[in-house]
């Protein structure tokens, strides 16, 4: 069909892209650094692109070509947002997630390459989502950040078959205790240990633990344990 559509003089076209830009339906794209019409049945032919080029490079012409497809318009509209579309929970490094480490890859792990024995992302107490499948029927151990450095058996002693968290009541802003609270009151929690260092400023994680264990009104077994900064495990 002859109808109006947009036409692009690439000499003019000094490649700044703001005709791409202004091209709500996508039917310009920058190739080789020249605005190029891409797809024919994008363009409407009301030229929003013209007055975003300050070259004078658009114009309309008329001539044959395909008539505008609204429907693919909306259609890749649609597919470009959902794309783009953020994680619920934000960074795609806080996905929750569980992790399945092969038995095969345990047994033949050389002693030099300890396999992990973490079973869930993320492990941060305030990155982690409070309703996560994998808190159900937990063993859960909440667990000072310097505990994993300090204790170097710590995968096997403390991570193996638990699901962990972690944090630094020094470090971190903010008190864990009404985190911690809603994921033991909203899952079915199994028992709770909890890992410290020594020093006094750790306090704050065994403090938030217990706070939480006695505020969601549960009866759930639990266990601390205290890291000397030199590797011992201090208390059972």
């Amino acid at each position: 069909m002859i109808r109006k559509i947009i036409k692009i003089d690439e000499e003019k076209c000094n490649g700044c892209g703001l005709c791409a830009k202004a091209c709500h339906e996508g039917a310009i794209g920058m190739v080789n650094g020249k605005a190029k019409l891409l797809r024919e049945d994008y363009c409407d032919g009301l030229g929003d692109c013209l007055p975003a080029c300050p070259t004078g490079a658009i114009t309309f012409e008329e001539r044959e070509a395909p008539a505008y497809d609204a429907a693919a318009v909306k259609a890749a509209q649609e597919a470009k947002s959902a794309a783009a579309a953020p994680l619920p929970c934000g960074c795609p490094g806080t996905q929750a997630k569980a992790i399945s480490h092969q038995n095969a890859a345990l047994k033949t792990a050389p002693l030099s390459d300890s396999p992990s024995r973490l079973s869930q992302w993320p492990v941060q107490i305030k990155l982690a989502p409070v309703n996560a499948p994998y808190f159900d029927g937990a063993n859960l151990l909440i667990a000072a950040d310097c505990t994993a450095y300090a204790y170097g058996n710590f995968h096997e002693k403390f991570i193996k078959n638990h699901i962990t968290l972690i944090g630094c009541p020094k470090l971190d802003e903010g008190d864990y205790s009404e985190k911690l609270t809603e994921i033991i009151r909203q899952n079915n929690i199994k028992s709770v240990s909890i890992v410290r260092m020594e020093v006094p400023c750790c306090g704050g994680i065994e403090h938030a633990a217990k706070t939480a264990l006695q505020n969601s009104g549960k009866f759930i077994p639990w266990q601390v344990y205290t890291i000397s900064t030199d590797g011992q495990i201090l208390d059972r």
